[in-house]
């Protein structure tokens, strides 16, 4: 098991260096990138099994205990979450060599995308912050080449809008690593657990609240969001489609990790209603204001961040197993979203919704794939979204904070709104010029079958979500078990070897 640890780290970073080498190999790339990620999607649910069955399992780089080891910890939670994420990198690869577009015009994309995963893998794995900056740095470092391929004008604009408040957040990330580690002396998630109760009561608010606005930022909370609903729509679609699936939930996982190990009750609970009800609505209201695809979708990523914020306000059980259940049902909800949006504006040459229509008849295989997640994202009955949110609303009734769930349930009703306008403007509604005869239409798929096969695979996936979610469930609920009493975490951690 230790071997396997490292494993999603080291594997991406090893296949981009292989990558670079067979660069006038098309193929070659592509069998790597493919090798590479359903490797490590394998591993990942190795490690989720012994996890699960045996309690958290740690590792120390060269053999130093911590905290001068580089430390990387799993337990049930970053297990889990690791899961979803490789497997998330492996649909939308096989994507993206299907598609005409990127991957096929830019021979560094493959390894760029390999470093993207090495970097959202070690995120979830590392046991320390600063270990945590430079995953988060990685993981940035590879976004800010794949969101302007393409070197379009209306991409390079909105790509340097995405890097300068990315940079922004770091320059604030490594001032709360500098605070924190004059105030500890440590940067390691374990030492500080142990180290920050100890701080006096002010310095532990300015050090939680410094964190939180790091990371709210890589998450897009209110007021910090305004930098995702220009930069991801203007990215190349598969692109566009992981960044919607993960790297807002990188952000959001680092907050459940920070809040609930290192600074467990210092920020007020309504501090975290306000900013979530505040997202919720900036999000859903800016979905029902737009008439593009893609912007709709982008927009509706914000409001969903909402309703997971509310469950770490509420520092439950219950409240974080509703939002571990909610991080995967959003991961892949949206990751297939922005699959099957990308394969209706391939079908019809654009994403506006004035542009579109009648695609329930000309691509009926689209209009199955994008009701699917759309109706889960929306909370309908039996879908994965109805369980997640019902799991957070009943956590909400148990604390009695009543303002919090007429929020929450008035943005899912405007969440099936947009959905609804999409549906009506895309699939419904006469076309408002028409479809070429194309061999893809032909085919009655509407798109390149490589294209449509991943896309399908996550639509029913969406589906299995609500089918099993009360095993999915149980786990997260024991995963949230495992974060409000962290003693297995602890002592995996100074064991040094698990």
């Amino acid at each position: 098991m230790n071997a396997l640890i490292p494993l999603p780290v080291v594997l991406p970073l090893l296949g981009a260096a292989v990558s670079i080498l067979v660069g006038r190999s098309r193929r070659a790339q592509r069998v790597v990138g493919i090798s590479v990620l359903a490797t490590i999607t394998a591993a990942a649910v190795a490690i989720l099994v012994e996890v699960d069955s045996n309690g958290p399992v740690a590792t120390q780089g060269g053999g130093w205990a911590a905290p001068l080891g580089v430390t990387l910890v799993v337990d049930r939670l970053s297990a889990l979450m690791l899961v979803v994420a490789t497997a998330m990198l492996l649909a939308v690869l096989v994507f993206a060599i299907g598609q005409p577009g990127a991957e096929r015009n830019h021979v560094g994309f493959q390894s760029v995308y390999l470093v993207l995963a090495a970097g959202v893998s070690a995120a979830f794995l590392t046991g320390d912050l600063f270990n945590l900056f430079v995953a988060i740095e990685m993981m940035l470092t590879a976004s800010y080449v794949l969101i302007t391929l393409g070197g379009r004008l209306d991409q390079v604009r909105s790509g340097m809008t995405y890097v300068v408040v990315s940079l922004l957040a770091s320059v604030l990330f490594l001032a709360a690593l500098a605070y924190t580690y004059a105030a500890t002396g440590t940067v390691s998630m374990a030492g500080l657990a142990a180290a920050v109760p100890e701080l006096p009561a002010g310095t532990r608010a300015a050090l939680a609240a410094l964190l939180l606005v790091v990371f709210g930022i890589k998450a897009a909370l209110f007021p910090l969001y305004f930098w995702l609903p220009d930069a991801y729509p203007t990215a190349p679609a598969p692109v566009t489609a992981i960044f919607a699936g993960l790297l807002t939930k990188v952000g959001i996982y680092a907050i459940i990790r920070t809040q609930t190990l290192i600074f467990p009750d210092v920020l007020p609970a309504n501090l975290f209603f306000a900013v979530a009800a505040a997202t919720m609505l900036v999000g859903v209201l800016g979905a029902i204001a737009q008439d593009d695809v893609k912007r709709i979708l982008s927009f509706n990523i914000i409001g969903q961040i909402g309703y997971m914020l509310v469950g770490i306000g509420l520092a439950s059980v219950a409240g974080l197993a509703a939002v571990i259940l909610s991080l995967v049902h959003h991961i892949v909800v949206k990751t297939s979203l922005f699959l099957s949006g990308a394969l209706l504006e391939h079908h019809g040459g654009s994403s506006r919704l004035g542009r579109l229509g009648g695609m329930v008849r000309t691509a009926p295989t689209i209009a199955v794939l994008f009701g699917l997640p759309a109706l889960a994202l929306s909370g309908i009955p039996p879908f994965s979204g109805f369980a997640s949110k019902f799991s957070l609303f009943d956590a909400v009734v148990d604390d009695q904070v009543w303002w919090v769930l007429v929020v929450g349930v008035v943005v899912s009703l405007l969440t099936l709104f947009s959905m609804a306008k999409i549906w009506v403007g895309v699939f419904w509604a006469p076309p408002e010029r028409g479809h070429a005869d194309t061999p893809e239409v032909a085919t009655g798929l509407g798109a390149p079958a490589l294209m449509v096969a991943p896309a399908a695979v996550l639509a029913i996936a969406t589906l299995l979500i609500g089918v099993f979610a009360g095993p999915i469930l149980d786990i997260s609920t024991r995963s949230a078990e495992g974060l409000l009493d962290p003693t297995a975490y602890l002592e995996a951690v100074a064991g040094g070897g698990g």
